[in-house]
């Protein structure tokens, strides 16, 4: 009975540790829209934070919500959310958000990740049609990227949906 015991907890620990130490590749998948998803398609904005320009000061990030306040440090990197993070995690940032390529009019066929999981490469996203979701806010927005500067300084701009 030991002997079963023993096997039983050494199963369970292997399949624990497989299922945390899974590719980074293969992320869960996001949870289903709610029917209560407020899709913003009004007039366009056009959010632009300049090179080397302060990510903390509030006029260097686009406050879409009380929850999303899109920015980028002046390092390089991806954009993060500065209402919860202070620079970004290229796993998980912007904090609070899902991103999928594709047109917001088609927002329940997306398939909706974390930003970097959607784009690949940030320098890559100019010109892709995106949709990124305020999970706090349950809110969608139509973001299309117009610039990325690449290196340091932190530049960028996009365009973006209202409500």
């Amino acid at each position: 009975m030991k002997k079963y015991r023993l096997n039983w907890m050494v199963v369970l620990l292997v399949s624990v540790l497989a299922v945390s130490c899974s590719s980074d590749q293969e992320e869960a998948p996001a949870p289903p829209i709610e029917d209560e998803l407020e899709i913003w398609d009004g007039d366009d904005f056009t959010f632009t934070k300049d090179s080397g320009a302060d990510p903390a000061a509030e006029a260097n990030q686009d406050r879409i919500s009380n929850n999303v306040w899109l920015t980028r440090g002046n390092n390089g990197g991806q954009i993060f959310n500065a209402f919860n993070e202070t620079a970004s995690n290229k796993d998980a940032s912007p904090a609070g958000t899902l991103w999928a390529i594709g047109d917001i009019a088609d927002v329940e066929n997306l398939n909706f990740r974390s930003f970097r999981a959607a784009v690949g490469s940030p320098k890559d996203v100019v010109g892709k049609n995106l949709v990124m979701i305020s999970t706090e806010d349950n809110i969608a927005v139509s973001i299309r990227f117009n610039s990325w500067e690449q290196g340091r300084g932190g530049g960028f701009s996009y365009t973006r949906s209202t409500r």
